[in-house]
């Protein structure tokens, strides 16, 4: 009964349209209602207590860098540099996409910032060379979530602050995962690239190559520094962030100069926007999260799918079909921050890795990014590429199925998420 006052009161709260944030706070209220245990300084204590965290000071300095990446010439610069190397092979432009989304993952993190980016440069330049412009923009918001899987990811750090696991070793993790899904895309944009009569660009010439790649270093530079930090141990996630920042901060200033101090108020009020609505989220799930536990939910869940206990990839797959229906109606932060505190225990009791479940849990909300009828990123390219909505959907589905095939294929085979982890560890 706990169970079904919990579901009831949560989607009836955001059935309604009360935001989400305010929906786990009523849905906390209503559960110490149903548990006589009604007490105000509960919702206060663990509200404090979510934001309390020096790990979750990776998420502003990361959402900072990705807004100084794209204010100061870093995102345009890594486009040149996919346009030089592969941008005039057939359907060129889209493997420009692909390469350029996985790059700048590696800096950012943020699927809707990254996608905005790629969006604004390339949908015009697809358009004039001739390509389906649909089914373009499908391509860029596929290419676009593959930012939470890629390190450094800020789903990662509110998954691994809510599950209690190593951001460390979701950070490793979920690089080799994050490169599957660029090249399904890789795979499926070929396929139905074919059908469109486009222009190839001209193939420039080594010197033009590397003037480009140059010009790109600094901006490249960016992951091998923060990748290599927390690889090698020199930084923490959270250190990581900070750098991120800074260094972006530096080159879009100082080096590449698109970057000027007065524009900086304005760059550091956007990411400060962002990270309240993130950070908000995640203080009320805290409230929600404590009366999970403290009404025993998760054990109440895991009576009902007990004979999957036992068989650990029936479990897996039961659980990745339930979070792709649920990512179709909440947005990625909302569903990890809802169903960890729910999941986890049962992951744990199934005796499945954490870190490993961790990394199909987060790609599995990402793709919820694209999937209608919320579809997060499929907003993003059609307000910035000027594409209607339904075309834009449309347009997604080769790439959405794509990506699905490569989480169902690491549900199937668990070592190649867990084998490239240890060999990066």
């Amino acid at each position: 009964m706990t169970l079904i006052v919990f579901i009831v009161s949560l989607l009836g709260a955001m059935a309604i349209g009360v935001p989400v944030a305010f929906s786990l706070i009523f849905c906390g209220v209503v559960l110490m209602w149903y548990m006589d245990m009604f007490n105000t300084q509960i919702i206060a204590q663990n509200m404090i207590a979510g934001a309390d965290t020096f790990t979750l000071l990776a998420i502003p300095f990361f959402i900072l860098a990705g807004e100084l990446m794209n204010s100061g010439g870093l995102s345009r610069r890594i486009i040149d540099f996919a346009i030089a190397c592969v941008g005039h092979i057939r359907g060129g432009l889209g493997i420009v996409a692909i390469m350029a989304a996985i790059i700048m993952s590696a800096i950012s993190g943020s699927a809707a910032a990254d996608t905005a980016a790629l969006a604004a440069i390339l949908i015009p330049m697809m358009a004039k060379a001739g390509y389906n412009i649909p089914r373009s923009g499908g391509l860029i918001a596929a290419g676009g979530i593959i930012a939470p899987v890629i390190p450094p990811s800020m789903a990662f750090i509110v998954f691994g602050v809510a599950a209690n696991v190593s951001i460390t070793q979701l950070f490793l993790a979920g690089i080799f995962p994050g490169i599957l899904m660029g090249a399904s895309l890789v795979i499926a944009w070929l396929i139905v690239v074919r059908k469109d009569n486009i222009q190839p660009l001209p193939k420039a010439p080594m010197a033009e190559r590397l003037r480009v790649t140059a010009r790109a270093g600094w901006a490249l530079g960016m992951p091998v520094i923060i990748l290599g930090g927390i690889k090698a141990g020199i930084m923490t996630p959270t250190e990581a962030a900070v750098v991120a920042a800074a260094y972006a901060l530096f080159v879009g200033v100082f080096i590449y100069r698109e970057l000027s101090f007065k524009e900086l108020p304005h760059v550091i009020l956007r990411a400060a926007k962002t990270t309240s609505v993130i950070m908000f989220l995640v203080c009320a799930a805290l409230v929600s999260s404590w009366l999970i536990t403290a009404a025993n939910i998760p054990a109440e869940v895991s009576g009902y799918i007990e004979p999957l206990i036992d068989r650990p990839m029936l479990l897996m797959f039961a659980i990745m079909l339930l979070v792709l229906v649920v990512g179709t109606a909440l947005d990625l932060t909302p569903t990890i921050l809802i169903l960890t505190p729910v999941l986890m225990p049962i992951i744990k009791q199934a005796g499945i890795d954490p870190v490993y479940f961790g990394v199909l849990f987060i790609m599995n909300n990402s793709i919820g990014l694209i999937t209608p009828p919320v579809g997060v990123v499929l907003n993003v390219v059609s307000g910035v590429g000027r594409i209607p909505l339904g075309k834009v959907t449309a347009g997604v589905w080769p790439f959405l199925v794509a990506e699905t095939i490569v989480l169902f294929l690491l549900v199937l085979f668990p070592d190649l998420v867990i084998v490239p982890a240890r060999w990066l560890h």
